[in-house]
C-alpha cells in the first residue's frame, strides 16, 4: 500500500520496514533493538545525535508498517516521538547529548507522564507541582500520574508538572526528566484487561528531588514545549491504529479468499466483500490525514499540525475499530480463536479511540477551534 504523496525515499523506507517486520517474530525487546540498529527507532532524531535526520512523517511510517506486520512497538509513540522530539527541540545541549544518541540507538527508553486521576490530559488542571528549593536550587516534584506506559522498561520518565509564575502566582506547565530510581518516585502496575507487552502504571511523586538541569527547555515556554510532544503523540497513535487495522484487514482478506462454502469463496459475496472494502477505504483516508499532519508538523506549522493531528487520530481510531470488528465477523467463530490472533485486537483497537485523548475531546477541539462554535464548559 503506497500513496502518491510519498516520496521515493518514503516508499523505499516503507518497503524495507515491511520486509523487516514480516521476517521477525521476536519479543518486543529484541525487535526494538534490531529495529534501532537499522536506524528505524531514531529515524526522526537529528543526525548529529545519531538519528536519521527525518521527521514524524518517517517515524509514523515505520510504526505503521511494524503494526501492519503484527509487530507494533507502542513505545515508539512515547520514547522517540514525544520525549525525543521535545528534547531535540527544547532540551539543553547536555540533555541532547545525554539522551538523544541513546534514544536513537535503542539503548535507553523514556516514558511520558501527563495524565492524572482528576485532570485526565487537561494541562490546565494538572496538580503535579514543582517548587524550587531556595537553598540548593533543586526542584521538588509532588503529585500523581496514571496510565503511564512502559515505566518499568524506561530509564526515565518525562513528567509534566506545573510551576508557579513569580509574577502572576498562577501555575504553568513544565517538563522534567525524572530518573527511574529517583527517591520518592514510585510506581504501581495497573491491572488491565489489555494484555500488551507495554504495561500501564500509576506513578506517585513524593517530594522527588531533581537537579536544576532536570527541567527541559524554558520554564516560561511550557505549553509550547508540551504541545511539541503531544502533536507527534497523536500522529503516532494514528499510525499505530492504521497499522493494527491493516493487520486485521489482511487476515480477513486472506480468509475471505480461501474460505469456501458451496464451492464459492465467501469473499465473492458482497455481504462479506463490501464491508472489507469500506474498511480499506476508511484506513486509507485516515492515513492521508496522518500524512498531512506529519507534513505540517515537520514543516514547523504547529497550529496546522495540531488540528490535523487531532483529526488523524480520530479518523484512525474509528477506522481501526471498524476494521478489527469486520475482520472478526468475517472469520466468524474463528475470529475469536487464539489461532487467528484477532480476538486480542478487539480490546487493543479501542485504545486508539480512548488514548491519548478521547474522540469526544477531539470533537470538542474541532467544534471550538476549527468551527468557532461556543464552548459548553
Amino acid at each position: 500500500m503506497t500513496t502518491l504523496i510519498e516520496t521515493d525515499e518514503h516508499k523505499a523506507l516503507r518497503a524495507a520496514v515491511s520486509a523487516f517486520a514480516k521476517s521477525h517474530d521476536h519479543d518486543t525487546k529484541t525487535l526494538w533493538q534490531e529495529a534501532a540498529a537499522l536506524g528505524y527507532i531514531g529515524v526522526n532524531l537529528p543526525e548529529e545525535y545519531g538519528g536519521g535526520g527525518g521527521g514524524v512523517a518517517e517515524l509514523s511510517l515505520v510504526l505503521e508498517e511494524l503494526g501492519a506486520a503484527g509487530n507494533p512497538l507502542l513505545m515508539m509513540i512515547v520514547s522517540p516521538a514525544i520525549c525525543g522530539t521535545v528534547i531535540a527541540r527544547f532540551g539543553t545541549q547536555s540533555q541532547k547529548q545525554q539522551w538523544l544518541p541513546a534514544l536513537a540507538d535503542g539503548s535507553r527508553l523514556m516514558a511520558f507522564g501527563i495524565t492524572e486521576p482528576d485532570a485526565g490530559s487537561n494541562s490546565h488542571r494538572i496538580t503535579t507541582t514543582a517548587r524550587r528549593d531556595s537553598a540548593s536550587g533543586d526542584w521538588l516534584l509532588t503529585g500523581r500520574k496514571v496510565f503511564v506506559s512502559g515505566v518499568d522498561m524506561a530509564d526515565a520518565t518525562l513528567i509534566v508538572g506545573r510551576t508557579e509564575d513569580a509574577r502572576t502566582g498562577s501555575l504553568k506547565p513544565c517538563l522534567f526528566i525524572v530518573p527511574r530510581d529517583a527517591p520518592g518516585f514510585t510506581r504501581r502496575r495497573i491491572d488491565m484487561e489489555l494484555h500488551g507487552t507495554e504495561k500501564q502504571f500509576e506513578l506517585t511523586l513524593d517530594d522527588v528531588r531533581l537537579p536544576a538541569d532536570a527541567l527541559v527547555g524554558d520554564e516560561d515556554a511550557g505549553l509550547q514545549q508540551l504541545f511539541a510532544g503531544l502533536n507527534p503523540e497523536r500522529i503516532m497513535t494514528a499510525a499505530f491504529a492504521i497499522g493494527m487495522g491493516r493487520h486485521a484487514l489482511a487476515k480477513a482478506i486472506r480468509y475471505a479468499r480461501d474460505r469456501t462454502v458451496w464451492n464459492t469463496p465467501i469473499g465473492a459475496h458482497q455481504a462479506i466483500a463490501h464491508p472489507l472494502a469500506q474498511a480499506h477505504i476508511d484506513l486509507e483516508l485516515a492515513r492521508l490525514m496522518m500524512q498531512k499532519a506529519a507534513h505540517l508538523y515537520d514543516a514547523g506549522d504547529d497550529t496546522g499540525a495540531g488540528e490535523a493531528a487531532n483529526m488523524a487520530k480520530y479518523a484512525a481510531g474509528e477506522a481501526c475499530v471498524k476494521a478489527v470488528d469486520q475482520a472478526v465477523h468475517t472469520l466468524g467463530g474463528n475470529g475469536l480463536t487464539h489461532e487467528f490472533g484477532l480476538a486480542r485486537l478487539i480490546t487493543a483497537s479501542r485504545v486508539a479511540r480512548i488514548a491519548p485523548v478521547s474522540r469526544e475531546m477531539i470533537l470538542n477541539y474541532v467544534s471550538h477551534q476549527t468551527l468557532g462554535l461556543p464552548k459548553s464548559y
